[in-house]
């Protein structure tokens, strides 16, 4: 009989697939750290899922899958069939099993649209204040949570068993383009609105197959990353968002000053940490991999490094075939202590 496994996780009542999850998660930095790609799955340069098929333009160059697959659950709020990257729901359940299936980690997270205005998650129209307990968008919110709990309690096993997922709710809460994020609402506001939403989930929903991950944009010091952190309580994984957006050299910089911070914040917490989000549109540098990302990350003790969607031919940033960075990539994907799904599914 498998003996039951004593981990402190922020939801109390967890799942032992979650508690499973965070022990392979601290795993990880041992030996290196996973790459991961938002929506790998779903859709690539070229081509989407219809249903039938399963590849990702990451398997098409390697012919090895990313370790970490990042989802999204924008307009699952609202009782729309498909998320706002046009990504069918029912699909994505399908992509999140067999992902787990093979052995890799899922990643959630979520841009619900402005509950005030209905425009895009990006309109920063203020609304958390009117969201949380006593709000007058209170109930339309927790409304809004319930879908998201549904599809959540609903990712099984073939055997019935809970899906673990990384949950990366309010993300870049420290830039102000979101509606949740700063100047847009307090950072009191915030921590409520990220402890109401973690107690409706588990305590009203009984929504327990979440590691709950906080992640800012890139910070210019600790006080910034820590002003929306809600407690150690209510967080389970650290992130943060670093994007290749001006010379190499400022990225570089970036990349060391804000890891080596998360590092040193992972450490005091004891929680894990991660780079989730980033990346380099289009892959202009043909050795960004091997040059610019890995000589500045693998040093950190990140558990993984999740790079944005490949959407467009002009807003992409994982290689497809023909890609200048591709015969990089595969130097990068050879490197020992970079793991892709072969090397993340041996660690049980």
């Amino acid at each position: 009989m498998k003996k039951s496994v004593s981990l402190n996780v922020a939801d109390e009542k967890a799942d032992e697939s979650v508690k499973h999850l965070m022990l392979r998660i601290k795993e990880i930095p041992k030996t290196g750290y996973a790459f991961g790609h938002q929506d790998a799955t779903a859709y690539g340069l070229g081509w989407k899922n219809d249903g039938n098929s399963y590849k990702s333009d990451v398997s098409e160059v390697l012919g090895d899958f990313p370790a970490v697959y990042g989802f999204e659950l924008g307009h699952l709020e609202l009782g729309h069939s498909q998320n706002l990257d046009t990504v069918n729901f029912n699909l994505m359940g399908k992509l999140i099993k067999k992902a787990h299936k093979d052995g890799g980690i899922i990643t959630l997270s979520w841009h619900p649209d402005n509950p005030a205005t209905k425009k895009s998650a990006w309109d920063p129209s203020p609304t958390v204040s009117h969201i949380l307990n006593g709000g007058s968008l209170h109930p339309k919110y927790r409304a809004w949570l319930s879908k998201v709990a549904e599809f959540l309690n609903a990712l099984k096993t073939k055997r019935g068993n809970s899906i673990p997922i990384v949950f990366r709710p309010y993300h870049e809460m420290n830039g102000s383009w979101f509606w949740w994020g700063h100047g847009n609402c307090t950072p009191k506001e915030f921590k409520q609105l990220w402890k109401e939403t973690f107690e409706y989930l588990t305590q009203i929903h009984d929504v327990h197959n979440l590691l709950y991950c906080y992640a800012t944009d890139a910070v210019k010091n600790e006080a910034e990353y820590l002003r929306y952190y809600p407690g150690d309580d209510y967080v389970d994984i650290l992130g943060i968002d670093l994007y290749h957006k001006k010379t190499t050299e400022a990225y570089i910089e970036i990349l060391n000053d804000n890891l080596t911070l998360l590092s040193k914040i992972g450490k005091q917490k004891n929680k894990p940490y991660a780079m989730t989000e980033g990346g380099l549109n289009m892959v202009t540098i043909d050795n960004w991999w091997t040059e610019v990302l890995h000589k500045n990350v693998a040093d950190k003790g990140i558990v993984w490094a999740l790079f944005w969607r490949n959407a467009w031919p002009d807003h992409y940033f994982a290689p497809f075939i023909g890609q200048q960075s591709s015969a990089d990539f595969k130097e990068f994907h050879a490197l020992p202590n970079v793991l892709f799904l072969k090397e993340i599914s041996k660690i049980k």
